[in-house]
């Protein structure tokens, strides 16, 4: 069985994000979606709140197990058996970034593979971080992520209303 691993915040799981899950899945015979704790930048979801997430918009997808993961990807690699990393690159800077990563990786780990998967076309610009902007900023945020994220964009979204309105 080769089993595949998806690190990333997924603050919150985008349209992007989750094309990517799909398309791995058919490319492997199971996908680990690998929730990160962020110590060096903070999410606008805790960590049980991003695993509850992705878990609602993957909940019919056999293949996929959603699990939090802290500390080096090779070590969660090790415990759960994966010897790919899939990552999805969506620019040159993103490349840039993700090749030395892969290359560290595969030196703590001899024999684990990097897959780079570029994105559908429609979510070449699509971001965690842009969607948070969108939602902070009264926008339209629903094109850009799966139907279970809405709600819970929603409520942060009301919730940062609320606490900017107390404050004025």
């Amino acid at each position: 069985m080769t089993i595949a691993i998806y690190p990333g915040t997924f603050d919150p799981i985008t349209r992007g994000h989750e094309d990517l899950v799909r398309r791995a899945c058919s490319l492997f015979d199971q996908l680990i979606l690998a929730v990160a704790v962020s110590r060096s930048k903070s999410t606008w979801f805790d960590l049980e709140e991003r695993i509850t997430i992705a878990q609602a918009v993957f909940d019919q997808e056999p293949k996929v197990r959603v699990l939090p993961f802290e500390g080096l990807l090779v070590d969660a690699m090790r415990k759960e058996g994966a010897r790919v990393v899939i990552r999805g690159v969506r620019s040159l800077t993103d490349f840039d970034y993700e090749v030395p990563m892969a290359g560290m990786n595969r030196k703590m780990l001899p024999g684990m593979e990097t897959i780079f998967l570029l994105p559908a076309d429609e979510f070449a610009h699509v971001s965690g971080s842009l969607v948070r902007e969108i939602a902070k900023m009264g926008g339209p945020f629903e094109p850009f992520v799966p139907q279970p994220v809405v709600p819970w964009v929603q409520a942060k979204r009301e919730a940062g209303l609320k606490s900017q309105v107390s404050m004025a």
